[in-house]
């Protein structure tokens, strides 16, 4: 199993040398010129503009700046923005733990409600309440991030005031005390809820078809042929079997939180990392929009290779030596 993680934390390295020449391509591709954001625009001349072209690098052949950038990447120089006039790694330092705490709590939620509802579903199968379920697991795989946002954003912070509409936190409140705590909370959890309550249709269904597939096997007949009581069959024997694999979609949440926090995000206008790369784009802010990119793509790579170890360790037939 180490021997197998090692070779794919190795596989990510040509990985990621390819999305980064695929990323700075498309960075040269977006139309516009990156030096409009590096010189002062109330200066035309230009002598001005072409010593600033010199002096940046931007004459110099695209091989050259690739490997200039990559190098300045690999050592954690990602460059200055040109919209905030400061280093791109202290703008997505400061939005990075909004969209941390988001992807935590939204996470939260779809693990409570698929739990609550895939047990009940599969305990309770072909009735009224398993249907209810799976018509709303439906609804939810049916229904797009952006168009939910909205809905949410009407119903629950215009027409009934339950929650604030945009931001991460109320400013009036002192920071590190608890009411910041709490604001921050009360800022997160509506986004949140959109965010996770539309992953929960996939896990609902899987628990709920696995809990059912469990309870018609050979260990469960057994079981209540021995008089064991149903209780104890479904928490000890249906049950631990049916979590388990569960677990292993910890590493897919990770890549459904990149992709579902850039829409929710935007949508909420909560300033986190998902904002931030879409406002990066309009404005083209080459290095924030490179720097969120292979960031993303590393998160991908990162959540398949966790799901890949989790699976490993859930099921050992799976493991390669």
């Amino acid at each position: 199993m180490l021997k197998y993680t090692l070779r794919r934390l190795l596989g990510m390295i040509p990985m990621l040398f390819l999305i980064s020449i695929v990323v700075f391509t498309l960075a040269k591709l977006m139309p516009g010129d990156s030096l409009s954001g590096e010189i002062d625009p109330n200066n035309t001349d230009p002598t001005y503009i072409a010593e600033m072209r010199e002096q940046l690098g931007y004459n110099d052949p695209v091989y050259k700046q690739y490997f200039r950038w990559i190098n300045d990447f690999a050592h954690g120089d990602f460059g200055k923005s040109v919209r905030y006039k400061i280093p791109a790694s202290d703008i997505i330092l400061e939005r990075l733990p909004n969209t941390v705490f988001l992807g935590i709590t939204s996470i939260l939620i779809t693990y409570i409600c698929a739990f609550a509802m895939g047990t009940f579903a599969g305990r309770k199968p072909y009735t009224i309440g398993d249907h209810f379920i799976g018509g709303a697991n439906y609804l939810g795989l049916a229904l797009p991030s952006f168009v939910a946002g909205v809905f949410a954003i009407y119903i629950f912070a215009f027409y009934l005031g339950w929650f604030p509409s945009n931001g991460s936190v109320d400013i009036s409140v002192p920071e590190g005390t608890l009411g910041w705590w709490a604001s921050r909370f009360h800022h997160v959890l509506l986004p949140a809820l959109v965010l996770g309550l539309l992953s929960t249709a996939n896990y609902t269904q899987f628990l709920r078809n696995d809990i059912i597939e469990n309870s018609r096997k050979d260990f469960v007949r057994t079981a209540r042929a021995k008089g064991t009581p149903e209780r104890k069959i479904y928490n000890q024997h249906i049950m631990r079997n049916s979590i388990i694999p569960l677990i292993t979609f910890l590493g897919f949440d990770i890549v459904a939180i990149v992709g579902g926090a850039i829409i929710t995000e935007t949508i909420f206008t909560y300033p986190g990392i998902g904002q931030l790369f879409l406002s990066s784009v309009t404005t083209r802010d080459y290095s924030v929009l490179m720097t969120l990119t292979m960031m993303f793509s590393f998160l991908t790579l990162f959540g398949n290779l966790v799901a890949d170890i989790l699976y490993g360790i859930v099921d050992p037939r799976i493991r390669m030596d």
